[in-house]
């Protein structure tokens, strides 16, 4: 995968979970190629703050569909 391309999760027909999105997030990540400090920073960035918060970085990392 390209390093500017976002790897995509659907979200479609999903909970909304924030731990759900966590790991469909960091399984997107794995599968795209992401190095593993990679992978950790996003997901720190995820969860610092709120709700909303998790769902605005992960479509600024993610092609959430």
């Amino acid at each position: 995968m390209n390093e500017n391309q976002k790897p995509e999760v659907c979200l479609i027909g999903q909970d909304g979970n924030a731990f759900l999105i966590l790991g469909l997030c960091r399984r997107a990540a794995r599968s795209a190629g992401w190095t593993p400090d990679r992978i950790k920073s996003v997901m720190d960035e995820m969860q610092s703050g709120d709700y909303d918060h998790l769902l605005e970085v992960a479509t600024k990392y993610f092609d959430v569909i």
